[in-house]
């Protein structure tokens, strides 16, 4: 059984752990074109526990509290998340939503 977090990271740190899931959507949060191993992105990643705790593990992702949790984003992570409009004391929910304005895939759905 599969599920999905989102987390902020970075490009690099990303395509280290990529092979480990299902499925996963990003939104780079720098301006470049192009994206390189330290733009920061936010992801949502879809996989297994094991793809979960590891990225939990990791001190490169930053994993954004559960989207149906009425819990803010850190104030990190808001900072991250500002340039698209994101303010402080807002949700995961609230900011997927926003964010799939510019990205469609990064909102959050139960099926």
């Amino acid at each position: 059984m599969t599920g999905k977090a989102y987390y902020i990271t970075t490009f690099g740190d990303w395509q280290r752990h990529a092979g480990r899931f299902a499925t996963s959507h990003w939104l780079s949060l720098d301006v470049a074109a192009q994206p390189e191993a330290a733009t920061r992105i936010l992801v949502l990643v879809e996989g297994d526990e094991g793809a979960h705790l590891a990225l939990d593990d990791d001190p490169a992702f930053e994993p954004l509290p559960h989207p149906l949790a009425q819990k803010s984003i850190s104030s990190a992570a808001q900072a991250a998340l500002a340039p698209h409009g994101i303010s402080a004391g807002t949700t995961t929910f609230e900011a997927a939503e926003t964010l799939a304005r510019v990205h469609p895939l990064l909102r959050h759905r139960v099926f």
